[in-house]
């Protein structure tokens, strides 16, 4: 990998969650899986309009290369420049050097 390859930095978050004192679930909360950014190289593979639950609504596609974690799964998310992407897939790279987040952003919809 070159070493100039990963110039975006990004935070990758996991769920978090439980329960109170009570036993009462508690509201879902975000929280990120490192203390530092981590290097990465986001590219936008495509983007896609649709009507969804009589809404208008953009789909966009992202590749997201990382280098190799083994504490990053799909349900986490990205957070690059303000922006959040949902992770749908980790594919392992061609060598054991990195790993591509297979990920979607969808503008328009309340999360």
């Amino acid at each position: 990998m070159k070493a100039g390859s990963l110039k975006d930095r990004i935070h990758i978050q996991r769920k978090t969650g439980g329960k109170d004192d009570w036993g009462t679930p508690l509201s879902e909360a975000w929280e990120d899986i490192t203390a530092q950014r981590l290097a990465a190289n986001v590219r936008h593979r495509s983007g896609l309009g649709a009507i969804k639950a009589d809404a208008e609504v953009s789909i966009v596609r992202a590749s997201i290369r990382i280098r190799r974690r083994t504490d990053v799964d799909a349900g986490m998310r990205v957070v690059f420049m303000f922006t959040l992407y949902d992770i749908e897939a980790v594919l392992p790279g061609e060598t054991r050097e990195y790993i591509d987040l297979v990920c979607k952003q969808i503008k328009g919809i309340q999360q």
